[in-house]
Order: structure tokens, then sequence, then C-alpha cells
């Protein structure tokens, strides 16, 4: 079983006018944070599900036998490919179970209901899940669609490649996150026999390097949770690994710090909201910028199915990250008016306190003495020292709590 790049110039047909014709678009002020000569983004994210699973999903859904499509299909995911799948097969009329593991957030088993999906919650992780879809397939008759190890579905990925060689050729580096590995064999297919000189690079959360261990033949050791949810997959594909050791270059792998400093970036330079795993490409550039230097790179933004809460914590996490968020542990007399003289010397060095906090209780001041805990907002570090220093002339003791990166 292979794929190759006139599967995906068919798999193109199959799709157009069914899935989003995604745009890519450059980022200069990316490539200048980076080193890159230039950088562009493949906004996957603008997909009708929100991620680059909608190519394949449609693609294998529109080569079933009218039989298979009566009968139904069967998947396992805990996110995109759950909703690509879901969708598409509502599209088509044709009857869906999806299969969810424990714990799968209620806002994607709720969104994969709203596409008809019949969504069943079955083991404590995706493998378990997995095992019970296979079984149920069996049992129900039913065409089980998994979500990388497939060659129709490596092939509806691989439009990306086409997509993005076709508006930018003169690419030199195309960067692609790696869980399962279908959206990287199938780009790689495609990008390699358009243009054989260019370079592709794999990433993978470092918590999860199931794709870079298995290509070096390392027992690979899984980490505790990652932002990047959509790339921590324990089993690579057969058929992706087989086409990654061949045309891929190089697998890096990222920490959680570059990673979340990635979906801030994308949200506050280019106005583009990206889960973790589509902020990985990103993430590499940051983590590893000479490798990047002085090149033309292409980023596949891959999905933007982030929790709202989870994207307001790392940007919040991001403020504070960067200085423009502080909170300032500053020792007062306990006496009326003190306070006052406090806000006030914040205020006249330009902070806007956000919050404020006396510690009267929990402290080893003398009972005449307080802390003040004061949550600042600044312009940057340099304005946190000067209202640091303007505090210090006033006559306070002060000191910035939580300065270490987070």
């Amino acid at each position: 079983m292979t794929v190759t790049v006139d599967d995906i110039r068919a798999a193109a047909e199959v799709i157009a006018g069914q899935v989003v014709r995604t745009p890519a678009v450059p980022a200069p002020r990316l490539a200048e944070a980076t080193g890159a000569k230039s950088v562009v983004l493949k906004l996957e994210n603008l997909q009708y599900t929100g991620s680059f699973k909608d190519r394949g999903a449609f693609n294998k859904l529109k080569s079933l036998t009218p039989a298979e499509a009566r009968n139904g299909v069967i998947a396992m995911s805990a996110g995109n490919h759950a909703q690509g799948v879901a969708c598409f097969a509502q599209r088509l009329g044709i009857p869906a179970v999806i299969v969810m593991p424990q714990g799968t957030p209620f806002t994607k088993v709720e969104r994969t209901r709203s596409f008809g999906a019949r969504v069943i919650i079955e083991g404590d992780t995706i493998d378990a899940a997995a095992v019970f879809a296979r079984d149920l397939a069996k049992r129900e008759n039913l065409t089980f669609v998994h979500p990388y190890d497939d060659a129709r579905i490596v092939a509806g990925q691989g439009t990306i490649g086409l997509e993005l060689m076709a508006d930018f050729p003169d690419l030199e580096i195309i960067v692609v996150p790696i869980g399962g590995g279908g959206i990287m064999a199938g780009t790689a297919t495609a990008a390699k026999a358009l243009k054989p000189a260019i370079e592709m690079i794999g990433v993978e959360a470092a918590l999860y390097p199931s794709m870079h261990h298995a290509i070096r033949n390392l027992t690979p050791v899984f980490g505790a949770q990652t932002i990047a949810e959509g790339i921590a997959v324990k089993s690579p594909g057969a058929l992706s690994k087989a086409i990654i050791e061949k045309l891929v270059s190089d697998i890096l792998l990222v920490e959680e710090e570059p990673l979340e400093r990635a979906v801030q970036m994308l949200a506050e330079v280019q106005k583009i909201v990206a889960e973790g795993a589509a902020a990985a490409g990103l993430a590499a550039m940051l983590a590893h910028p000479q490798r990047f230097a002085g090149k033309r790179v292409g980023l596949v933004i891959c999905g933007g199915n982030i929790d709202a809460r989870m994207l307001g914590q790392v940007l919040l996490r991001g403020l504070v990250r960067d200085g423009r968020v502080v909170t300032l542990r500053i020792e007062i007399s306990d006496s009326p008016g003190v306070l006052g003289r406090l806000a006030r010397a914040i205020g006249e060095s330009g902070g806007n306190i956000i919050e404020i906090y006396h510690q009267r209780l929990f402290t080893d001041l003398p009972v005449k003495r307080a802390d003040v805990d004061a949550v600042v907002e600044t312009r940057n570090a340099d304005h946190v020292n000067d209202i640091v220093a303007s505090l210090t002339a006033a006559g306070f003791t002060v000191r910035q709590l939580g300065s270490r990166s987070v």
C-alpha cells in the first residue's frame, strides 16, 4: 500500500467544491521573529470543522461502494477526525458511528453529535477506543475509517501540498506537525513530487515522540498531558511511517514552553486561532532557529479547535511571561492613606492595577505592617523596572513574584 502524487491529484478532484481551498498567507513578522527569510502559513484552521481532517474524510467517504455507504462507517477519535468524518458522512447521507474515549471534552462530544453521528463513549484511552471500534465494525458490518493509516485519507491530506506548492513554489522548507503521520505523508508526497529539492521537516511534541523514535528504532517514553493533544499519538501509522522515512529529512521535538508561546504568537501577531498541534511548526522555528535561518519556510496550521478557556489561559500566561502582567509584593505600614500613596506611585508610573490584595494574616510581618500583592498591567519588562524604581523611591520595599518563565 502506497500513495502517489497521481492519487493526490485524484483526491483534489474529488474534494473540489466540497472542502475549503484554504489560503496560504505570508507572515513577515514571524519571519522577523524567527530569523527566516520568509514564512508562509497554510490556514487549515479555516476548514468547515476547523481542521485539515475534512480533506481525508471526504476523500475516503466518497470512495465507498453503495453497499458500504448504506451500512455506514465507524471511526475512533477524541477530536478533529471525529468531526471531519461525522460532518461529511452527514452531508453524503452515510450513517456514522464515532467512538470517543472517556474524558473527551464535552464540547467535542456535542459538536460531533451535532453532525448526526451516533457517539459512543468507550475506553480510557484512544487505543482502547480503537479496539472497541474495530470490534463493533465487525459486528455491525461497518467500514472502519482510520484517522491516518489509510491511503485515501493520506491522499486527501496530501492536497495541502499541491495547493501550497501552487501558491508558493519558491518555498525551501515545509514544516508539518506529526501525530499519526497522515498529513505529513500526504503533504511530503505531493511537495517532493513537484519540487524534489524541497526539504520536509516534521514536528512532534517532546512528550509524544512516537514517529521520531519509530524511524530510529527507539522505544518511546510518553509523558503527561500536552497542549498539542492533536499530535499526542502513541502508535504512528505504518503507511505514513514508510513515506516519512523516505521523504522527510528531519523530525524535531519541541517542549511545552515553545508550543505555548507559538499559540500565543499566532493569536497576537497574526490574529490566528491555532490549536496546540497546529502551532507546532512555529514552535519548532522558535526552539531551533538555526535550522531555518535565511530560508523560505511554509508552516501548515493544521487546525484551530482549541478550547476557549485554554486559549485564554495561554494568552494570560503569555502576558506574565513577557512582563506585561506582573504581581508586585509591596510591604506597607498598615495605616490610613498608605495604600493610596502606593496606588498613586504605580499610576504615575503608567502602570494599571488590575487586582490588589492585602496580606494581613498570612505573613511574618509585625502586626503594624502588611504585605500588598498588586497585579499590575505594564507595557513590557523595562516598564516593570520603572514601576519598581518609583515605588522604591517612594519608600516602599518591593519584590516581583512569579518572575520566572511560566
